[in-house]
Formats: C-alpha cells, sequence, structure tokens
C-alpha cells in the first residue's frame, strides 16, 4: 500500500499546471482508489455548456489493466489482427508547417534519449507499445462520451481530462495522455464493458513517474506567448 509519504504537499496552480508533462515511464507503486477518486472529483469541476457534464471515466487497475494491457500489446504486434481501426482521426491527413516540424522534433528528441537510431522500426514499434502498458503505471483512465454529442462536448471534455492531469500534480502524481488506445478501441471497450454508443476518446496513464528513466528527461519546447495570441485593446 501506498503511504501518505507517498504524496507531496499540495501544489500551487501555477506549480501544477507548469508541472504537467507527459510521462513515460512510471514506477509500480501503487495509487490508492480514494486519489483517484478525488483526483476525478476535483476535475468535474471543468466547465461544459450547459452544464452537461460529458464526460464518462472508466478506471483501470490490478488484474483488470494486466489482462488488458497483454491482449492490446499482442493485437499491437500482430499485423493480421482485424480488432484495429481507429474511432476517429487524431491527425490531419496532410501534414504542414510549423506543426510536422514539432512533431518530428518531439519524435527525434524521444528516440534519442531512448537509443533508437533513426530508422529502427522495430525499437519503435516496441517504443510505442509501451503505450498498452501504460508506460508501467499502476492506473489507467479511459475517457469516452455519448457519440451523439457534437463538437462542443469534445471541448468539455478536453477542460475535464485537463483537470485530471493538473489535480494529479496536487498529489505529486504524474500522467500520460494516449490516444493510442482509439486504435485499438474494440478491445478497450470489450474488457471495460463500454457500450457502442459511447466513443472512446482517449486513455491516460496515472502514477509516479520513475526518476531514473531516460525519457523523463524529455523537456518540449513550448512557443512563446507572442507566437500565439493577438492582444486587442489592451
Amino acid at each position: 500500500m501506498a503511504s501518505e509519504e507517498s504524496f507531496s504537499r499540495p501544489l500551487s496552480a501555477l506549480e501544477a499546471v507548469r508541472g504537467r508533462r507527459s510521462v513515460r515511464a512510471f514506477t509500480a507503486e501503487p495509487v490508492p482508489r480514494a486519489v483517484v477518486e478525488e483526483i476525478l472529483e476535483a476535475a468535474s469541476r471543468a466547465p461544459s455548456g450547459s452544464n452537461i457534464q460529458p464526460w464518462k471515466v472508466h478506471a483501470v487497475s490490478g488484474a483488470a489493466r494486466e489482462a488488458l494491457s497483454a491482449e492490446l500489446r499482442a493485437a499491437h504486434f500482430n499485423p493480421a489482427d482485424t480488432q484495429a481501426g481507429a474511432e476517429y482521426t487524431y491527425y490531419p491527413t496532410q501534414w504542414f508547417e510549423p506543426y510536422l516540424g514539432r512533431r518530428r522534433k518531439i519524435g527525434w528528441d524521444l528516440y534519442g534519449l531512448l537509443g533508437i537510431a533513426k530508422g529502427d522500426r522495430e525499437a519503435m514499434a516496441h517504443q510505442h507499445a509501451r503505450n498498452y502498458d501504460f508506460f508501467g503505471a499502476p492506473v489507467g483512465l479511459f475517457f469516452t462520451m455519448d457519440r451523439r454529442m457534437e463538437q462542443g462536448s469534445w471541448l468539455d471534455v478536453g477542460m475535464f481530462m485537463e483537470n485530471v492531469m493538473v489535480a494529479a500534480r496536487g498529489f505529486g502524481l504524474d500522467t500520460c495522455p494516449q490516444a493510442a488506445f482509439i486504435t485499438y478501441h474494440r478491445i478497450v471497450r470489450r474488457h471495460l464493458d463500454i457500450p457502442d454508443t459511447d466513443i472512446l476518446l482517449s486513455g491516460m496513464a496515472l502514477g509516479h513517474a520513475d526518476p531514473d528513466a531516460p525519457e523523463n528527461r524529455l523537456e518540449t519546447e513550448r512557443a512563446p506567448v507572442a507566437d500565439f495570441t493577438r492582444f486587442h485593446g489592451f
């Protein structure tokens, strides 16, 4: 069992936001259900149009997590698996700048830390497969909503997910949002009894970051405010 000392003092709002990062290696230290519930309760203060609160969450740990991960990894390494098929298109079908350059940079920065050479497709595939083990995190979260909802509800769920990640920082925990799971949504929904009427939007790893993992030294760049903001009337 995790002790109370495992969780640090609450961070300020700015500390939590600035400290959020996508962690790709976790320790096996458990996260108590009570902590997960408190994170989700805090996150539920996210805004939503007309307070409809369209988000739904499936939290998985223990034996249920292990069984799900095993089938996902098997499907990932089996090109003939017929269960693959993304729920929706996450990225643009045609890349363009500055987004293409940003995507390439984070990919090669990560592979550089892991010692994966350019063109080593086997090593890349094994690294990608770690998504399906939640990068070793003891808790996986899946975010769904009724597929009849429109684009506004996607914004609502996104704000809820950000709240989850920031609230987790308040407990000294880290996260990694993972769209990789949408490729195998059929497997996820079967394991977690998610009805076909709900769309799987994303998964998320939740746990304690492994301080010794080289990939957790990845520091992503952010564009300066002046690049994405235009001030009017100030």
